[in-house]
């Protein structure tokens, strides 16, 4: 999907500038650019010292398709997938009536950003967030479509996932409205761009290949077979391997089929994690004198004190990871 750069020059907004809106008489403030797409660019604006997102398009048949999508997404219970809507209006620009609307602003780490910052170990309990949420999405007969980090923000401190961008979301049955070439089975030649849940399924799996090659890859010769090996060249995706190639080869039949899959795969890793025995490595002193040193400070410390202690902190740790686990799969 290509940036509107047509559209930027359009609606060129500094810091500072107000957009008016034009029927409800309500003042936004912009602060900055969150992002440009092909129909529409998004700012960071205040309203009564509320900071909300606010899009602007010149295409308005697209901003009510996707203003209609997150009014149904605030009717569906326990679903916070996208923002919750909050208003639609006009500005004037120019003596022409332009269409706008306002949403909640999500604050957040982006979705890559926080998977390095945090670790790899937090993949699979976000991608277990995101699939609960898709399930539910699902339900209501959308996909979707353009499922992609870039679209994906954790939420901080509640480390929650979310997503920013709706603009691709299409009925199931349907065409695929945007798509981006690295999440798109179609691009890879594993399936059509119909809207399905297999379609969504992909996405998410080509995510969590995006988490272990950040800079993604290119395609050669394409299919399951060049992602097969991708997969296998980082033993970070070893446990998922199984759920990554059934979800790339189409075979999951809804969101919520994959999540107990992957929720059984993150137990037996938090049981793995509670049940590891002590083994604790010394790293060899470099000199005699840092070995003498060392032996030093041991000797002060009694052996059964240092053992007790650690197993203290080695089990404290693993049932606070267990808990938070758990937590997820409920």
């Amino acid at each position: 999907m290509m940036m509107n750069n047509t559209l930027r020059n359009q609606f060129k907004f500094q810091p500072g500038q107000v957009i008016s809106g034009k029927w409800n008489h309500n003042n936004y403030r912009i602060i900055k650019e969150l992002g440009c797409g092909a129909n529409g660019i998004v700012y960071l604006a205040e309203n009564n010292r509320q900071q909300v997102a606010l899009k602007l398009s010149d295409n308005g048949v697209s901003i009510i398709s996707e203003m209609n999508i997150l009014k149904a997404f605030s009717k569906v219970q326990g679903s916070v997938l996208g923002p919750s809507f909050m208003e639609a209006d006009d500005f004037v620009l120019n003596g022409k009536n332009m269409p706008f609307y306002v949403m909640e602003y999500i604050k957040g780490e982006g979705y890559l950003p926080f998977i390095q910052r945090k670790g790899q170990e937090w993949m699979g309990v976000l991608i277990l967030q995101l699939l609960s949420s898709l399930s539910i999405l699902h339900k209501q007969g959308w996909i979707f479509g353009d499922l992609k980090p870039d679209n994906l923000i954790v939420t901080l401190p509640a480390y929650k996932i979310r997503c920013i961008d709706v603009g691709g979301t299409t009925l199931i049955g349907r065409s695929v409205k945007e798509f981006t070439e690295f999440f798109d089975r179609g691009y890879w030649g594993m399936g059509s761009r119909k809207a399905d849940r297999q379609y969504d399924l992909f996405s998410v799996a080509m995510i969590m290949l995006n988490s272990a090659y950040p800079k993604r890859f290119s395609r050669k010769e394409g299919g399951l077979g060049q992602l097969k090996v991708m997969i296998r060249q980082k033993k970070e995706l070893a446990p998922y391997q199984a759920i990554l190639e059934k979800a790339l080869a189409g075979k999951y039949t809804s969101a919520e089929e994959m999540r107990n899959e992957l929720a059984q795969v993150l137990s037996r890793q938090s049981y793995k994690k509670t049940t590891l025995p002590i083994s604790p490595s010394r790293k060899p002193a470099e000199t005699r004198q840092a070995r003498r040193s060392q032996n030093k400070r041991i000797s002060k410390r009694k052996p059964k004190y240092a053992f007790f202690e650690t197993l203290f902190l080695i089990v404290i740790v693993s049932l606070l990871y267990t808990l938070y686990i758990y937590s997820q799969l409920l």
